[in-house]
């Protein structure tokens, strides 16, 4: 990252990183060399989830601590925490009026907290205004309809990952991959067959279970509401065939053990030879590549060159996809709040941003457009198809907007265990009416 100097400062200025203040102004501040007065001694706490690709993590946490210092006079304390903790440390810190000054939210859980957090529609318009607008989801996500709740932080790309060889040996390449769940499911029966099965959970863990089972029960013609947002409409035809078919899908081709998986769980039995596909950012191929000798397939070849990406089948209504947010959101109860906006408006500034997103390799999109065209897309044909798959991306609530009542939904899992109880022999009608009626709940 190059040295954010004076000339620096001065741009990001024009875009509010730093206003004037009383007694002598933006000049003043610059001519005495020292950040504005709000930032003198400040420390931001930033919590976030584990990021899956290290290094970016390792770059906020050093490179990046230090140039937020030296550009705002900002001490940044990150701390890293497991995804699925979020929920629970941010409930505990509203709850109690005390705790991070900015909290990054997955999936729509920032709808949650809409009534405890800061109003964060000046800087995500400017930005958005400046970056040729915001991806469908990630607005979705943080604007309620009267204010954005959160400023989006990035949208990670879910693609299926896929043994190159195995598939191979069903007959299978990416040009002639199966394009239905029927055919997928007949590929799959093949693989199994051969002890390479695919692999998914159905485990509560907020990646790859609502990645997988929302797109899956859309492109039934399931739903969970009308476009009202008020109608529960779960209970249809659609979607009990959609269960019938999940269940003897996950019989005949998936791992069993993909029940209890967490986000981790699918990367650990790639990489590890168990499975020939399972529905992942891009995770499993970035560390293979990273570590070309500690990940190798039965011949010791490089893993990294067994590999291929590819989109979710469709279904008799079509094919959707569903592509996990992350929202920043400011809690209304610190006392940063202001340097905690200056700090994100730095940090969505071009240069900042560009860097951060270098490191992630594609195994993200930026929240706006703009970042479709970064050249990071040029390195890795093997990522490509991660760089458009954003765009057909639909989020939970669909085709309803997806506000706090579809938040509690997917924080309840209330859609992936109505697939899960089915697999574990509850009826589809009986699965699909307790699934019906929990919405019912909350939708009312």
């Amino acid at each position: 990252m190059q040295r954010i100097d004076r000339r620096r400062v001065l741009q990001l200025s024009g875009a509010g990183v730093l206003a004037a203040r009383a007694g002598g102004g933006l000049a003043a501040i610059l001519a005495s060399g020292r950040a504005p007065a709000f930032a003198q001694g400040t420390t931001l706490h930033w919590v976030k989830p584990v990021d899956f690709v290290p290094i970016s993590d390792q770059l906020l946490k050093g490179k990046m601590k230090e140039e937020c210092q030296k550009a705002l006079g900002i001490n940044l304390n990150v701390e890293t925490i497991e995804g699925n903790g979020v929920q629970a440390r941010t409930t505990s810190a509203i709850q109690s009026g005390a705790g991070p000054d900015i909290i990054m939210e997955l999936n729509n859980w920032a709808q949650l907290y809409a009534e405890s957090t800061a109003d964060m529609s000046d800087l995500a318009e400017e930005v958005g205004n400046a970056q040729k607008g915001y991806y469908d989801t990630a607005k979705a996500v943080a604007f309620d309809g009267k204010k954005w709740v959160g400023m989006p932080f990035t949208i990670l790309g879910a693609q299926i990952v896929n043994r190159t060889s195995w598939w191979k040996e069903a007959g299978i390449t990416a040009d002639n991959y199966p394009k239905t769940w029927e055919d997928y499911r007949a590929a799959g029966k093949k693989l199994k067959g051969k002890d390479h099965p695919l692999g998914q959970t159905l485990a509560h863990t907020y990646g790859d279970a609502p990645t997988f089972w929302y797109p899956y029960l859309w492109s039934w013609g399931g739903k969970e509401v009308e476009a009202d947002g008020k109608t529960v409409v779960l209970n249809s035809k659609e979607t009990v065939e959609s269960v019938k078919f999940a269940t003897a899908f996950y019989k005949e081709c998936f791992d069993d053990g993909g029940m209890a998986w967490d986000d981790s769980g699918n990367n650990r039995a790639f990489l590890s030879g168990t499975i020939s596909a399972t529905l992942n950012g891009a995770s499993i191929y970035l560390l293979a590549k990273a570590k070309p000798d500690n990940y190798a397939d039965e011949n010791g070849k490089p893993l990294k060159d067994d590999m291929f990406h590819t989109a979710l089948p469709k279904g008799p209504a079509g094919q959707f996809s569903y592509h996990l947010p992350f929202v920043n959101i400011v809690p209304n109860y610190g006392k940063n709040q202001k340097p905690a906006k200056d700090f994100l408006r730095w940090f969505h500034s071009k240069d900042v941003f560009e860097e951060w997103f270098t490191s992630q390799q594609g195994f993200c999109v930026g929240p706006t457009k703009m970042w479709m065209d970064d050249k990071v897309w040029q390195v890795d044909p093997v990522m490509a198809p991660f760089r458009t798959a954003v765009e057909s991306g639909k989020f939970a609530g669909y085709p309803a907007t997806s506000g706090r009542k579809a938040a509690e939904v997917v924080s309840k899992y209330i859609i992936v265990d109505m697939y899960a109880k089915a697999a574990q022999g509850m009826a589809a009608e009986e699965s699909v009416k307790w699934a019906h009626d929990e919405l019912v709940k909350i939708y009312a």
